[in-house]
């Protein structure tokens, strides 16, 4: 008995990006399903980038249409595709480096917030118990993620991986429906690499939102991934499940460079 393909929660549909003459990505179609983590790889410039920014709105492609639920979003303002609920963490990290970590944490939270002018001056009655609300949540994320000891030390003063673990915390403060980490790894060693692997692991098990991340090492690819699409300068070369994505010969040529 096969099993039903699950729910489609982001539709994209032959999207075309370009710069002047450059194309970035070219007729690229891609689905992301309820339960599922979705893995992007690829050679460096091959696209996949290009692909996150277009799903949250900071690139606007040529053509093409992305979908998330029943919403069309491809030429959606980025705060309004964050109020829907995609999160996503940086390549570069882009944390405010002068603020604390909890008070990144609750920067993400300030969509959240529906206080009006004069509530939210004098501070009472709902106000302050929002306030409480998102200060609860933000501390379970710091629990969740193991940063109790640097909650109110400031950003610019931490290691990166522990910059790379408040990245994917502020993500979480957003209460998303969709998750998108851009190269969560990159710059990781070995040890730092297998704690935020567990982290997202974690995350899929507990919360079950879709995750879909960019990463170059092939272990945690294989590990973690449930399906794996594969780009190639800005194409979609292959898209499978990790067995079949490790023995495809064009994947192999093109991203792993042998043959």
């Amino acid at each position: 008995m096969t099993e039903s393909p699950r729910e489609v929660v982001l539709q994209v549909e032959n999207l075309d990006l370009s710069f002047g003459a450059t194309r970035a990505l070219t007729g690229v179609s891609l689905e992301v399903r309820k339960g599922e983590i979705l893995a992007l790889i690829g050679p460096n410039g091959a696209g996949k980038t290009c692909m996150i920014n277009c799903i949250t709105g900071f690139y606007r492609p040529k053509a093409g249409s992305i979908r998330f639920g029943n919403r069309e979003i491809t030429r959606m303002a980025p705060h309004r595709i964050a109020e829907l609920g995609i999160a996503r963490t940086f390549q570069n990290i882009e944390l405010f480096s002068g603020m604390s970590t909890l008070d990144n944490l609750m920067a993400a939270r300030h969509m959240h917030l529906r206080s009006g002018i004069l509530e939210q001056a004098l501070y009472f009655g709902p106000a302050h118990r929002k306030e409480i609300e998102h200060r609860k949540r933000v501390e379970e994320i710091i629990d969740f993620l193991e940063i109790e000891s640097i909650r109110k030390s400031t950003v610019a003063t931490l290691s990166y991986g522990l910059r790379k673990r408040i990245d994917l915390g502020r993500a979480l403060a957003m209460n998303p429906k969709l998750l998108l980490l851009d190269e969560p790894m990159a710059g990781l060693n070995v040890e730092e690499k297998e704690d935020l692997a567990r982290f997202i692991v974690d995350i899929f098990e507990e919360t079950q939102i879709p995750i879909v991340f960019i990463e170059h090492d092939m272990g945690v690819v294989m590990d973690i991934a449930d399906r794996i699409v594969v780009f190639n300068f800005g194409y979609k070369i292959a898209e499978g499940i990790p067995e079949e994505i490790s023995v495809n010969p064009e994947v192999t040529k093109a991203y792993l460079g042998e043959g």
